[in-house]
């Protein structure tokens, strides 16, 4: 194998833009159209508008509007975006779209909110669409709107409750809480909850949450008592059940090993001050542990409430997290005997209070009070935030499933914590200067940030399950479905119990080595045309072992992850940790050594860096090269992301094994004149230097091209749908390569319509063989697209030209929220291998851009 000795080559050309319309796909609709009488339908939704507009006898009419529900036909979509008005002033508003099994098949079930004065926005369409239907017409006005109504009602909180809805408290006089979005309008929204709440003594949440245009805040209630709460206060846009915090805090003793920290100490350096670092968002780290004081100075211990001790550590996950964010492979520190060079250093800041009960919080709010912390006190480092707690449903919760699993409609759907987390890496400002109140402001310029966060461990694991499908089943926990950050699954190391000790005698491991940790989550009950692929990578994060009779699961020490320990009275340097939490730990030292290596990479790039060189384990590869279809092969994606990342791969260039790094911004979306409806502006085109001469000579020797392309999104967590106007992303962008057969012109006119001749029409070409994923991976939902060729270098000695372009977002029809004039970052990273021959690939390239190589 040819050593790794060199450099990544940053590419310094720009670029070139174009004016951008994508090629079309071609096909058409086979949705089902409208059979009923339409004269009897226009009257009856008539009829019900009023009988929806006026208060049931036994209730005041609201102050300001109305929630009325609209509910679909089963099979028939409903043209939400028509439900309300962009234009100026107070206009009916679409709160929440939520998705219901009826008698005859699933329907859609939309809410408005119809401020006093405005029912005439639906009378209008409603009367405009009689007119048409009484003249005749084919094709009357207002129909995609009308003809997809089958009724009209009042709404009550349930039309408001997006979550499952078996979810919804059965018993509507049990207390519980329920986490409630709040319009923003005039920014008293909280204010007249909360003074409502104190009148009927309900209890609100410590936090709570800005960001766009809602408001998020926990209220403690019965199901009758919010009813009467939501037709006293006009601001609730959604409900959803809260998430409790919970963390896998293995209490694993190690023998005590005093002269072997000694050791390490001799052999280890800190890194200097300025050093980027992992910022451990956790219940705190025990700063003097002997192993992590001189990269752990007091000033960089932080707490979210200044009300709690930011320089003790009760709980033992943050140390333990501590030892693997610092050395990485713990272990292989100690027992290797080697020079210990450290990159990079720490920070913590305690997440959660060290005693108590934990009572639900809105948790987007501490983590960006958490956030705020370090930032505040050292604007300037380069930081990975690395978040190894997460959020399920929790036990004795009314809301909920105790078990921790979600229900497969639910899968992928993003909440207030994982927007959160996506608004805080797109680069939001944190507004915190009214207490308990954390605002997510857009208005400020853009600082993105790098967060890490872990899958979610399964905690119920079973002797009789088969692991893998177990896993399959069980989705990623919240905030580890935001589609910025990079979340970590885990990957079983060793499944030998050599070392075991003898009350361990007999067990046999569950996973093969190499395979998925028993414990690790997935995505593939995603929805998987809208929510992305998790986990983005696994790492090591230990196995368990059946017992000999195969009844029962117990965690043997010898298969799980050395690290430092939470020191007591009369204890120990060293624990043993595992699950996902210790392999997030591993894969933000590698995001921060990279920020060391190349300490001018934005954080996309390092993201990409991370995901680009992951390699799948022998046992992955095998399913991988097993999968009959590109769909199996996706499937096995949302199961092992690309697998194991590499710092050595992430960061260096072989003689055989090229990598380049592009950064660069697009504008997304333009309009013409005042009108709502964008399009897409720009397609951005990568000329790449490309070693063309020496891959030509090696004629059809098989080689490996990689590509992935990494963006940052702006949420939209609010759940309106989450189509048209309405979807998560703000913008998308997806990358496209030129093929063998093509000059540059002929791609870019396959792509882009606008490149093309009046009445041109681009080269046939069939599907380009080669791609591992294809378009299955390459156009789906996130904001990472990574995938894998492999053909002859002849072919490949062509494919130097990519395309980068936008597609749909909500920016796109939001123009008072449309910020593409400002540009989004985004970053290309491509390699090329030659592994079955060594040939110079690397030279060629970095004469071309000799003086923009980054040594390192």
């Amino acid at each position: 194998m040819v050593e790794r000795d060199r450099p990544h080559i940053v590419v310094p050309t720009p670029p070139s833009t174009e004016s951008f319309t994508l090629a079309g796909q071609g096909g058409g609709s086979d949705k089902p159209g409208f059979s009923g009488d339409r004269k009897s339908h226009s009257e009856r939704l008539a009829s019900e508008l009023e009988t929806a507009w006026e208060p049931p006898a036994d209730e005041e009419a609201q102050s300001t509007g109305t929630y009325i529900t609209f509910v679909s036909f089963p099979g028939l979509e409903l043209a939400i975006e028509s439900l309300e008005s962009l234009a100026a002033g107070e206009q009916p508003e679409l709160v929440a779209v939520r998705e219901v099994d009826g008698p005859a098949g699933r329907v859609l079930e939309a809410t408005v909110f119809v401020p006093v004065g405005k029912k005439e926005y639906f009378l209008r369409k409603l009367e405009k669409y009689v007119e048409s239907v009484a003249q005749g017409s084919a094709k009357p006005s207002n129909a995609t709107l009308m003809e997809g109504i089958a009724s009209i009602r009042r709404a009550t909180i349930r039309e408001l409750w997006t979550d499952p809805d078996d979810q919804f408290p059965t018993d509507e006089n049990q207390l519980c809480w329920w986490e409630t979005w709040l319009r923003r309008t005039d920014g008293k929204e909280r204010e007249r909850l909360g003074a409502y709440a104190r009148q009927h003594d309900l209890t609100t949440s410590d936090h709570y949450l800005g960001f766009g245009e809602r408001t998020v805040i926990l209220v403690q209630a019965t199901a009758a008592q919010l009813a009467s709460t939501f037709r006293a206060v006009d601001d609730i846009a959604e409900l959803r059940r809260p998430h409790e915090v919970s963390s896998f805090l293995p209490e694993l003793y190690a023998f005590e090993q005093k002269e072997w920290v000694q050791d390490l100490q001799s052999r280890a350096s800190a890194a200097a001050d300025g050093a980027p670092v992992v910022c451990i968002l956790d219940r705190g780290v025990q700063a003097d542990h002997p192993l992590l004081d001189d990269s752990l100075a007091q000033d960089d211990l932080h707490a979210a409430d200044p009300a709690w001790r930011k320089d003790i550590a009760v709980h033992s996950h943050g140390t333990e997290m501590a030892g693997l964010a610092l050395y990485g492979d713990l272990q292989a520190a100690v027992l290797d005997l080697q020079y210990v060079p450290l990159q990079h250093r720490l920070e913590s800041v305690k997440l959660l209070p060290d005693s108590g009960d934990n009572a639900p919080d809105v948790y987007g709010a501490v983590t960006a009070r958490a956030v705020d912390q370090p930032e505040i006190s050292a604007a300037d480092r380069k930081r990975v935030f690395m978040l190894a707690v997460t959020a399920t449903a929790g036990a004795g919760e009314p809301i909920g499933d105790a078990s921790g699993a979600h229900p497969k409609q639910e899968s992928g759907r993003p909440t207030a914590w994982s927007a959160t987390v996506d608004a805080l890496t797109y680069g939001r400002a944190i507004d915190d200067t009214t207490p308990q109140f954390t605002y997510l402001d857009r208005e400020e310029q853009r600082r993105p940030r790098l967060f890490i966060v872990s899958a979610g461990n399964i905690r119920d694991i079973r002797a009789e399950d088969d692991h893998l499908d177990r896993s399959d089943a069980e989705a990623v926990e919240d905030p580890a479905q935001s589609w910025n950050a990079l979340t970590v699954g885990a990957y079983a190391e060793h499944d030998a119990m050599d070392h075991a000790l003898g009350v361990f005698a007999g067990y046999v491991p569950i996973a093969a080595r190499g395979e998925l940790s028993p414990t690790s989550r997935t995505s593939v009950s995603f929805d998987q045309k809208r929510w992305p692929f998790k986990p983005d990578v696994v790492a090591a994060g230990g196995n368990l072992a059946r017992t000999p009779d195969g009844t029962d699961v117990d965690s043997p020490e010898n298969l799980a992850i050395l690290t430092t320990r939470l020191q007591r009275p009369g204890e120990g340097y060293f624990a043993t940790t595992r699950d996902t939490s210790a392999a997030t730990a591993q894969v933000a030292a590698i995001a921060a050594d990279i920020y060391a290596a190349y300490p001018d990479l934005r954080p996309e790039t390092v993201r990409a860096l991370i995901v680009h060189s992951a390699e799948w384990t022998d046992a992955m590869r095998s399913r991988v090269d097993d999968a009959r279809t590109k769909a199996d092969a996706v499937n096995l994606l949302r199961r092992y992301g690309m697998g194991v990342p590499s710092l050595e791969r992430a960061t260096r260039s072989a003689s055989n094994a090229l990598t380049l790094v592009a950064e660069s911004a697009i504008h997304p979306y333009e309009r013409e004149g005042q009108s709502s409806s964008g399009k897409a502006r720009e397609m951005n085109l990568h000329e790449l230097p490309w070693p063309i001469e020496q891959l030509t000579d090696l004629g059809e020797t098989q080689v490996r091209l990689r590509v992935t392309l990494s963006y940052f999104v702006e949420p939209n967590p609010s759940s309106r749908g989450w189509a048209g106007r309405y979807v998560y992303p703000s913008h998308g962008l997806r990358f496209s390569m030129r093929r063998p057969e093509e000059s540059v012109v002929s791609f870019r006119q396959r792509i882009n319509t606008q490149a093309r001749d009046d009445g041109q029409k681009p080269l046939s070409l069939a599907t380009e063989k080669g791609w591992l994923f294809g378009s299955d991976q390459q156009k789906s939902a996130g904001s990472i697209h990574t995938d894998i060729w492999t053909g002859s270098a002849v072919d490949l000695a062509s494919k130097e030209a990519i395309a980068v372009y936008p597609v749909l977002g909500w920016w796109k029809n939001r123009p008072k929220m449309d910020q593409s004039d400002l540009g989004v970052d985004y970053s290309l990273v491509v390699s090329i291998e030659s592994p079955e021959v060594e040939v110079d690939l690397w030279t060629p390239v970095a004469q071309q851009v000799a003086a923009t190589v980054i040594e390192v």
